[in-house]
């Protein structure tokens, strides 16, 4: 009982940490640039590390412990390449507030994350700057962090998009921008920070970008080879920093094809990654998709890349069949049917609007037939 109490005294203090560092962000705006800028972010800073120490770190056997094998791949990346073991991770949309949504799934599966997956944005929003903070509490807990970075450009409001009519979205046409060097200072500064994090970080730049409809880095609003000059833009201006501890990953939608006419090349790209979401019946456009029918069939054209392959957003809905058993078809012999999978990512997001107008919720943490049909699988993939 005095556990229990302690540890709810301690999530309280920090939710109310938290909710005071953001409305006092918000009653400063652009007044907090600065000293109280600094002083806010030194706030947050230890917020993160308070949760990490007592709420994180107060077990018997910490993750960083259970991490120790790759310990080494998290100061050098390089190192990935002699790991042998399989790379489990997870994404919850509640660590903007607490690691700790994170640590529930682990328990529950009783396993430990090797990765940790995060998403931001480009533009001039505080929080589309390197994410130190969650960077470094990544590390700390002994996982490699893994951010999908996502060049919506219309959310820069300083010069970057000078010259632009007011009237036009600076998104149409906008990797040619990327390319003239007009987000530059933007990118510099993100190179400069990733390596200054001093660990491995996994970044997934423009993902889908053949999907014409959903992002605006898409075919839709760009020719191929734009993306392709730019993504070679980008990784160039970290390769000039020294960034040398990011992995780049490129990550295609597979059902719209076309992956070769996207493709920066060998050289270019570390890993290759997708997403494997099942959306069941939940809309008009989609049906019950097994993991063999998203992904599998795709498996062979991926493998003619000879890469190590990574599995971003794992997941399916309960809404038009067994989810249960989807997990369980997907896990089932997957080292033996996917060899160079080398790494999955739970999706585990419960509120989820950005594909349908309705919330969907991806969770699986309080679904107990779905985590015992999960759980001996993942340990065997992890074995």
């Amino acid at each position: 009982m005095k556990k229990i109490l302690t540890r709810f005294s301690v999530v309280f203090t920090a939710i109310v940490l938290g909710l005071t560092l953001v409305y006092l962000l918000a009653f400063l705006g652009d007044k907090s640039s600065g000293p109280a800028e600094n002083f806010l972010k030194s706030l947050n800073q230890s917020v993160f590390e308070w949760e990490e120490e007592y709420i994180l770190k107060n077990k018997s056997q910490t993750r960083a412990q259970r991490l120790e094998w790759l310990s080494a791949s998290l100061r050098n990346k390089d190192s990935l390449q002699q790991l042998d073991q399989f790379l489990l991770g997870a994404y919850d949309n509640q660590v903007d507030i607490s690691f700790q949504p994170i640590i529930d799934l682990e328990d529950s599966l009783r396993t430990t994350f090797s990765l940790l997956h995060i998403y931001t944005a480009w533009g001039s929003k505080k929080e589309q700057r390197f994410p130190i903070e969650k960077v470094r509490t990544i590390a700390a807990l002994g996982s490699i962090p893994m951010i999908t970075w996502e060049p919506w450009l219309n959310d820069f409001t300083g010069g970057e998009n000078e010259g632009i009519a007011a009237n036009q979205d600076p998104n149409k046409g906008g990797l040619k921008r990327i390319i003239e060097g007009k987000y530059d200072a933007y990118l510099s500064q993100w190179a400069e920070d990733a390596k200054n994090s001093g660990v491995t970080i996994f970044l997934r730049l423009g993902h889908e970008m053949n999907d014409p409809y959903r992002y605006p880095w898409g075919p839709q609003n760009n020719r191929p080879e734009d993306f392709i000059a730019a993504w070679k833009h980008v990784v160039s201006l970290f390769r000039s920093a020294k960034a040398e501890n990011v992995i780049w990953v490129w990550a295609p939608h597979l059902a719209y094809g076309e992956l070769n006419s996207f493709y920066p090349g060998s050289e270019w790209v570390d890993w290759i990654s997708t997403g494997t979401l099942n959306y069941g019946t939940v809309a008009p456009w989609s049906q019950w998709w097994s993991f063999e029918d998203i992904f599998g069939k795709h498996y062979p054209e991926l493998s003619l890349y000879k890469k190590p392959i990574l599995i971003a957003e794992f997941g399916s809905l309960a809404v038009g069949g067994n989810r249960a058993n989807w997990y369980a078809q997907a896990l089932r012999n997957f080292k033996t049917n996917y060899p160079l999978v080398k790494s999955l990512i739970i999706f585990h997001h419960g509120n989820d609007n950005s594909t349908t107008y309705q919330s969907l919720d991806w969770k699986i943490s309080s679904d107990p037939v779905v985590l015992d049909s999960i759980r001996p699988l993942i340990q065997l993939i992890q074995k």
